[in-house]
């Protein structure tokens, strides 16, 4: 009955109850990475996965080989297995010893966890690689706004 009242007011039922990262939030979070990435002039590859850390959608844009692709899957796989973004993963190795070494750690930004949109929910991962790594973290962060996800928790 929710999401028939959500589909009456024209409220998007997905997004509002999204407590699972399926297809095509997935695609929504690569077409919001890739738009932002094209506006900027830039290029990257774009990996989304479930908590699991298993590949929903990618896309590897013009002008990047297969192993851009591949890092951009790694970021988004350390960030399904530890729950927080590749930039953190970079400041907690600096005080950490041993934890840059630790199994699914990158210490690159461009991996950020996605949320629900309520922001109670980690459902999965994006990593992206092909640029700088501040333009790769802002090109994640765009494509998750795009899919009206969130970036982190709820305060």
């Amino acid at each position: 009955m929710r999401a028939l009242a959500l589909l009456i007011l024209g409220l998007p039922a997905a997004a509002s109850a999204q407590t699972a990262l399926d297809a095509r939030a997935a695609q929504a979070i690569v077409t919001g990475c890739a738009a932002h990435a094209t506006a900027k002039q830039q290029s990257h590859a774009i990996a989304v996965v479930d908590v699991g850390g298993n590949l929903v959608a990618a896309l590897r844009m013009d002008g990047n080989g297969s192993g851009i692709l591949d890092f951009s899957l790694a970021k988004a796989k350390a960030v399904a297995a530890w729950g927080f973004s590749t930039a953190q993963m970079e400041e907690n190795a600096k005080g950490t010893p041993g934890f840059a070494n630790a199994p699914h750690v990158v210490t690159v930004p461009g991996g950020v966890p996605i949320w629900s949109a309520d922001g109670r929910m980690r459902i999965g991962g994006i990593g992206v690689s092909g640029e700088a790594p501040t333009d790769d973290a802002a090109c994640a962060d765009a494509g998750i706004r795009a899919a009206g996800l969130r970036n982190g928790r709820a305060p």
